[in-house]
């Protein structure tokens, strides 16, 4: 991973913005812009910030399938899971691995059906917490024993889906691992 250093440039915000507003910005290297295959005509990019440090990424296609096709073709590591509620098929979820991102993409209106609610671009802890949500609870008394009851040795919400499908007592739903 290359690190440069760089100063971020502040100006006074004009037009109709505050008599203290400022506007940051910082200065890229054009080989970086280049890698990313930002130009003139695509620009846009996505921007994440974890109360630490600030990633920017080229904005991938919105569609699940280009997500998933531009994913493939730089060699990405996929996560793709269907979320079912009895046999009708809700939500598709591709979550790229390499950049902790994905897309979704719902095969019903009814919102309490779908994977994320009404939430139409989830983030990677928002998989995170769904996973969670669809495995015994961390805190739950005899862990250990339910864990090795399934071949396991650590709580991972993946490696517990991949043996119990997701399913809850409380609902008829199932998340199966399609790839990944």
């Amino acid at each position: 991973m290359e690190q440069r250093k760089a100063k971020i440039l502040i100006n006074k915000a004009g037009g109709t913005a505050g008599a203290d507003a400022k506007n940051y910005r910082v200065a890229l290297p054009s080989a970086w812009i280049n890698e990313l295959r930002i130009d003139e005509g695509s620009r846009e990019v996505v921007l994440q910030f974890d109360g630490e440090s600030i990633t920017i990424r080229r904005a991938v296609p919105c569609g699940y399938a280009e997500f998933m096709d531009a994913a493939r073709q730089r060699g990405h590591e996929l996560l793709v899971l269907h979320f079912y509620d009895g046999d009708t098929l809700c939500t598709k979820i591709c979550a790229d691995r390499t950049t902790r991102t994905l897309a979704i993409e719902n095969h019903t209106a009814d919102v309490l059906r779908t994977a994320f609610g009404v939430n139409q671009n989830p983030t990677w802890d928002d998989l995170q917490q769904f996973l969670e949500s669809r495995c015994v609870p961390r805190q739950r008394d005899g862990l250990r024993y339910y864990l090795a009851e399934l071949g396991l040795e650590t709580y991972d919400p993946l490696e517990i889906i991949r043996k119990t499908e997701g399913r809850m007592a409380e609902d008829n739903c199932r998340l199966v691992i399609v790839e990944g």
